[in-house]
């Protein structure tokens, strides 16, 4: 098979395709059912008008803008629209309004209802099951964060799982995609309570989000999510061993060594570790080829995390590294170990790369365990 032929047969969505013609169609048909007067062929024309030329947020404000010249002016009676759409999807065989197609729907009621706080988040709760209103309650906890955050405090006992969901990814400071919660970022503690009552929710859908996070506050207050995780392990149960695991990813990834003890690796690992790299001269496209060799110097089992850093050249004359994973492993006493890695240095849309002095590190539970050099030449 040639390359041509394999990259042909890797074929990928556009993300902004999830809302083109036939997600406009489908509100379209959603709200004619529910609105007698709605002019259906109007709103797709309107909507139509303007979004092939669009990302994907930029569409989904597109829609909101255009679903406003549709819905009554009114809030609450609005927001009573949108209710019915969710409630007739219910009833509908194969529900059309799932997914991105109900991202403007429920972005509508934070575009237009920052000025009824009570009525939006009640919309809020009841269309999350849709798409998930985790970036529509943002603007919510910015400006009326009291009655927020009491809704989000009575939600996390809420029948439905989609609504306890809503507190852990609503309140995530650095949630992908979503508008950051400065104040959270700042000071998370208010959020440490909410997952407090979550950590051991019967849905995996939420326990996941409350580790995300926890993995999102480990990136300004690593020390808080690690005490937080020593409190929950010392009554530990299968739910919260693995939200800790999930939620100390980054952790593990920066080789903080607490982490490690934390997830049950060897705290002290005896070790003899050698890296060797096949060539100390590279240039941009050809391959870092490094050996790793491994003997365990212990008089018992050692279970190891071991990665690799390299440390990049960057346009200051500076050295930055970054942290690649490799293997976990247990390793027996005096058992050792051989790996092999080829890492590819081309071209990438989130790395530039510099001519300069590089260094590889071998790092096994976080501690730097040797180390070699290279040059790369741009």
């Amino acid at each position: 098979m040639t390359l041509k032929s394999r990259t042909a047969r890797k074929s990928y969505p556009v993300l902004k395709d999830c809302l083109g013609a036939e997600a406009v169609h489908h509100i379209a048909d959603s709200l004619s059912k529910v609105m007698p007067d709605f002019d259906r062929s109007v709103f797709i024309k309107q909507s139509l008008s303007k979004l092939p030329e669009l990302e994907l947020k930029a569409r989904v404000y597109h829609l909101i803008n255009t679903l406003h010249n549709h819905l009554p002016t009114d809030f609450r009676h609005a927001t009573e629209i949108l209710v019915a759409v969710k409630q007739q999807q219910k009833i509908q065989p194969k529900p059309t309004i799932t997914g991105f197609v109900a991202w403007p729907l429920i972005d509508y009621v934070a575009v237009y209802g920052l000025q009824h706080p009570k009525i939006a988040l009640h919309t809020l709760a009841e269309l999350t099951s849709l798409f998930s209103a985790e970036f529509a309650i943002r603007p919510f906890i910015e400006q009326h964060y009291s009655l927020t955050y009491t809704h989000l405090q009575q939600w996390c006992r809420h029948p439905d799982h989609h609504i306890r969901r809503l507190v852990s990814e609503g309140t995530r400071p650095r949630l992908p995609w979503g508008e950051q919660l400065p104040q959270f970022i700042k000071d998370p503690k208010p959020i440490l309570p909410l997952l407090e009552k979550l950590k051991t929710d019967p849905k995996d859908y939420v326990r996941r989000s409350v580790a995300n996070n926890l993995n999102d506050i480990s990136k300004d207050h690593p020390q808080t999510v690690l005490a937080t995780c020593k409190r929950w392990l010392k009554q530990p149960c299968q739910e919260t061993q693995w939200i800790v695991r999930h939620a100390t990813r980054t952790l593990v990834k920066k080789g903080m060594p607490e982490v490690f003890t934390l997830l049950g690796y060897t705290e002290c690992p005896q070790l003899r570790v050698t890296l060797s790299l096949q060539s100390h001269q590279l240039q941009l496209g050809e391959n870092l080829e490094l050996q790793l060799k491994i003997i365990s110097q212990a008089q018992q089992p050692q279970k190891l995390v071991i990665d690799y850093a390299i440390h990049f050249m960057k346009t200051n004359g500076q050295q930055q590294a970054k942290v690649f994973k490799l293997k976990s492993v247990t390793l027996a006493a005096g058992e050792s170990l051989i790996l092999n890695k080829i890492h590819r240095l081309v071209p990438l849309s989130t790395r530039r790369y510099y001519s300069g002095q590089h260094k590889v590190e071998a790092k096994v539970n976080g501690l730097n365990k040797a180390d070699a050099e290279f040059k790369l030449k741009v």
